[in-house]
């Protein structure tokens, strides 16, 4: 009598058997899922010779694009949207609890599909990359200044066999997948470009993005923090101190009474002093005004002819400098370092300029830009 056993080496006719009825319980109690399938990283060279689908000039869809960062940010995605059938438990919003503080994990959906149907439809297994949208949770009702309702976009994480979809003969029938929402990223460009219905006008980032609010109230943050400290360091303008000379000594200026108008008790004929130095040392004093607060000149070079204790500013220095004309020679006043918290090119600092480095070199004949891609790579230069 053979041995009784539902395992076999190969996939029989009880496989597929059961595979039908599985397959039959999606079918029927299960919703729609339209799939936006990866098709792989951009070509970084548009060369239709070197594409792996050249159609799409896209790389196939299991190469990674940046090896350091390990990413893929150009994504290519379909333009055909394929339909299939998925089960999910539906969760409400509760608090994870397990770590410190209040987490919500709503942003997860932990979604199962149907193997053979699944490939069958995208030609391919469900990979990391995929994009899903669940029409059933589309909120007609959202609070927006929009007419058309909300969709929901998801970007598979993880593919793994799911524990419930293995049948009495061994194999599995039945895929697991990890969801995240997606945001407004380079990686989901070919998606959120498209239109988000056939009158408005309007892309999904219009509709979905919540860029330009954050942007606002960036820039609202960013506005106010200026208006309550507008410099790095400290103000000393509206301090009143004793003119000192190098040294740190008072320079007091003694006047005849004859020189005193009676009427208004000020002297007729002041001679109005050119400090040497600033009242105040301190971290971050720098202003590039003279500390007397008379008017000074700047420039790149200094000028021809000018007189004991004026003031002049060199803008080619960085950052820029002051300097006091002494009868005979220019010496250094003070620094600039006072300067805007915002990070911009504005500031003539190195801080500034090596952030936002927009500079360009020529290495061996090619134009290297300092802020790109770090995929990119240099075409070869051609043989002479």
């Amino acid at each position: 009598m053979p041995r009784l056993s539902l395992y076999r080496p190969h996939k029989s006719n009880d496989y597929e058997f059961l595979d039908k009825i599985i397959y039959g319980q999606f079918s029927i109690g299960g919703t729609d899922i339209f799939v936006h399938k990866y098709l792989g990283p951009k070509n970084p060279i548009a060369d239709e010779a070197t594409a792996i689908t050249p159609q799409y000039n896209v790389l196939a869809e299991t190469n990674i694009q940046d090896l350091l960062f390990l990413e893929n940010r150009d994504r290519k995605y379909d333009t055909d949207i394929h339909i299939i059938r998925g089960i999910y438990n539906v969760q409400d919003n509760d608090f994870n609890l397990s770590q410190f503080g209040l987490f919500l994990s709503n942003d997860t959906i932990f979604l199962t599909v149907h193997i053979n149907s699944s490939v069958k439809t995208l030609g391919r297994k469900i990979i990391s990359g995929d994009v899903l949208e669940l029409p059933h949770l589309k909120d007609e009702y959202a609070l927006n200044d929009y007419s058309v309702a909300l969709k929901r976009f998801y970007v598979v994480e993880e593919v793994t066999r799911a524990s419930e979809g293995y049948s009495q003969t061994w194999y599995p029938h039945l895929y697991r997948l990890k969801l995240k929402q997606i945001i407004d990223s380079q990686e989901y460009k070919d998606i959120l470009d498209l239109p988000a219905d056939d009158e408005s006008g309007n892309t999904l980032r219009d509709i979905l993005s919540t860029y330009e609010k954050e942007m606002q109230i960036n820039n609202a943050v960013i506005a106010q923090a200026e208006s309550d400290s507008k410099l790095s360091g400290y103000e000393t303008s509206h301090f009143y101190t004793l003119q000192v000379d190098t040294n740190g000594v008072p320079e007091l200026v003694t006047a005849d009474i004859t020189e005193i108008d009676a009427s208004s008790g000020i002297l007729t004929d002041r001679i109005n002093k050119s400090p040497e130095r600033e009242g105040y040392t301190s971290y971050l004093l720098g202003d590039g005004i003279a500390p007397n607060g008379e008017a000074f000149g700047s420039g790149i070079a200094f000028p021809s002819s000018s007189a004991a204790g004026d003031y002049f500013l060199r803008s080619d220095f960085m950052p820029n400098r002051l300097f006091r004309f002494d009868g005979s020679r220019w010496i250094k006043v003070e620094d600039v370092v006072r300067h805007t918290l915002t990070n911009t090119n504005i500031r003539k600092t190195q801080v500034g300029t090596f952030v936002n480095n927009t500079n360009s070199s020529t290495i061996g004949g090619d134009t290297i830009v300092e802020r790109q891609s770090l995929s990119k790579a240099l075409k070869p230069k051609a043989d002479n």
